[in-house]
Parts: C-alpha cells; structure tokens; sequence
C-alpha cells in the first residue's frame, strides 16, 4: 500500500491538550463533557473547531488550528479554555490537568457513546476501560517526506528529556505508585501503543502498515498509537510522549521544545549531517528510566552507552536549541523549561504538595485546578 504525505509548511505546529473537569467541591471528575460540548457546539451542526470529544464523558480535547509560533499556539489554546470556562463556571466544575487524575477510581467514569470509543473499549477490555489519562499532544509541520523517519529516530533520543520533564502521573487510584509517569507505561499496554518501530524508509511503514491492516490490527493508519508517529494527514510529526500538564506555561515549554528540535535535525538533514540515534533497547530502557525516576534519572545519551543525569542532560539541550530558538521566535516559551529545573516537574510538585497535607489527595487536584488557573507552576 502506498502512504500519501500531506504538504506541510517547515516546523509550523499544532498542540492537543486533553482537559479533566473535576467537581469545584470535592475534585472528583465530572461526566459533563457533552453538556459542554453541546454548549460550545456551532449554530451550523457542525462540531467546535477547537473544542472536542475525547474517550471519557469527563474530558474534553482542545486542539489548535496550524500555528507559526509557539506564542501563536498558546493564544489559541488560552481563548478555547475561556470559552469552556463559560460553560463549567456556572456548574461549578474546574479545568485540571495531569498524567492522570490522583485519586478518582477509573471503574466509575463513562465511556463516550461513539463507535469507534466502543469498539475500542471492546477490544481492549480491562487495560482498555483503565485508560483515565490525559496527555499533550504536539505536531510539528516537515516538508519533505524523506526527512520524517529520521528525524523521528533522532527525536527518540530525546525521549527521556521530555517524559521526565513532563512526569505528571505519580498517583493512581488514590495511591503514590512510585512513578513519575504512571501513564507512560499504563498507556502502552494498549495495541500498537508505545515506542514506534525505527524504520529506515517509508516503505517499511507502508508494508508495515498493510500487515496490520490485512490481519484487521487497525482499520485506518490513525490507529497506530506510537508515542511518536508520523500523522500522514496533516505533513506533521506527533509527539504523544508528554503527561498532561497542568497549565499553560509548560504546554508552551514542551512545545517550543520539540519544535526546536525538530527545526535542529531538519537542518543537519539539509547539512547532509547524521541525525543521532539510539538502538531500540536503549530506547525502551530510557523510556522505563524517565517513567520510574523523572528528574532523577540516569539516561542514556549515546549508541556508545554513555550515560546522564537527564536534568544535565537537559541543560546542555537548552544551549545547544538556543540559536534555533531564536531563529523559531521561541526563546521565552523554551526558557519555561528552566523554570521546570528550577521548581520541579508536576510529579515532584505533587508528591510535595501530599507532604505537606498528610497524604490528602483531595489537596493535590486543589493545587492542580488551581495551577491551570494561574497558567503556571506554583
């Protein structure tokens, strides 16, 4: 089969955050996500541009339209939470996002009535009903067809850096589970999740693809649920490998971030320079190392196996994406990464925040709600 790639404009991005609404009293989630959909919903029939269905009755999806910058991104993502807030306000429900929720139990939460939900569900049963998580998305525009595999090769090696910086799932089910991304490895356990094969051309996607199609995997390429995996459709490379964050300054960090790198390879690539990459074990190893220790991990950097702090590991990152940066108009967003280094990835501000609270949860998605509101880490 043959795989068409959509035209592109070179390191444009668009960014999905999926959204929990949680009760204002208790912080439990509330299965109000079509109340609010049919709010925002457009005179026309037609479904909101930027407001959209997800899984689970109390979660909805906010998306941007194809953005130049970062900044750009986040303007749009602001004025689609202002329009939920209309909605939620009056019914006293919040905007809260994590990895996952700290304490709400996932056998109690409803399963949007649509198909390809049910069918999913249907499939998949116990891990597939367990799925109460919540991630950012980011694409980011390539020009050239021939650059995709690559760079998504070259991007695996900084896997770790993001998983860690964005580690916001360390509770589940009202339980510390000595993660920092509990969703990173609960995610993967669904089909065609996880690390994405390293293919050296896209021929090998497309016979990849019509394998999976023929012994009835997947139905359609968009069922391939890699944590980074190219989007065909929109001329994008996905990066599904952050938790959900809890507010808008780092949604904007890990955007600028990935967009930075992804502009880095594209131009060693027009450099006639070899894009890094690591062998597969390495890769899953760093993935299981990210999810467990986050900030505290011990990384591998190199095919040779050297290793490092990732939060060092981090810092050079920053120094080396600086001139990138610049060139994208992203400086101020990718410095939101420091601010993480400086006052901790969500999980840590979790754990922190149960400390001072005698284990109470209840507390955790107050300080949650309550970040999401200030648009930063508090």
């Amino acid at each position: 089969m043959q795989i068409p790639f959509a035209r592109s404009e070179r390191s444009t991005l668009g960014v999905e955050w999926e959204l929990a609404l949680v009760d204002a009293d208790s912080g439990d989630l509330r299965q109000v996500a079509q109340t609010v959909l049919d709010a925002v919903a457009p005179k026309d029939g037609e479904e909101h541009p930027t407001i959209k269905q997800e899984l689970l009755l109390n979660t909805v999806e906010i998306v941007t339209g194809v953005c130049r910058t970062v900044g750009e991104a986040a303007a749009d993502l602001e004025r689609s939470i202002a329009e939920i807030r209309e909605v939620t306000d009056p019914l006293r429900v919040e905007l809260m996002c994590a990895g996952t929720h700290p304490f709400a139990r996932w056998s109690n939460q409803k399963v949007t009535d649509k198909q390809r939900y049910a069918t999913l569900i249907d499939r998949t049963q116990w891990w597939g009903r367990q799925m109460l998580i919540y991630g950012v998305h980011v694409h980011v525009g390539i020009e050239d067809r021939a650059k995709v595999l690559p760079i998504l090769r070259a991007m695996l090696t900084y896997f770790p850096h993001l998983q860690s910086l964005s580690a916001s799932s360390p509770f589940w089910g009202g339980k510390d589970t000595g993660y920092a991304s509990n969703r990173a490895l609960m995610f993967q356990q669904l089909p065609t999740a996880g690390l994405p094969f390293q293919f050296d051309d896209w021929s090998q996607l497309e016979a990849y693809t019509a394998d999976m199609m023929h012994t009835g995997v997947i139905d359609q390429f968009d069922e391939i649920r890699w944590d980074l995996r190219p989007s065909p459709r929109f001329g994008t490379l996905e990066m599904r490998i952050c938790d959900g964050a809890s507010n808008l300054t780092e949604v904007s960090a890990f955007a600028a971030m990935i967009q930075c790198l992804v502009e880095h390879f594209s131009t060693m690539l027009d450099e006639g320079k070899e894009t890094p990459r690591l062998q597969p074990w390495f890769a899953q190893e760093n993935k299981w190392r990210s999810a467990r220790y986050g900030m505290d991990a011990i990384i591998i950097t190199s095919a040779q196996g050297d290793e490092e702090l990732v939060g060092d590991a981090v810092e050079r990152m920053l120094v080396d994406l600086e001139p990138t940066a610049e060139r994208l108009g992203c400086q101020a967003e990718l410095d939101g990464v420091r601010t993480i280094l400086h006052k901790g990835a969500s999980y840590q501000r979790q754990r922190a925040v149960a400390r001072r609270n005698g284990g109470e949860l209840d507390a955790v998605v107050s300080s949650l709600v309550k970040e999401m509101r200030a648009g930063r880490p508090l």
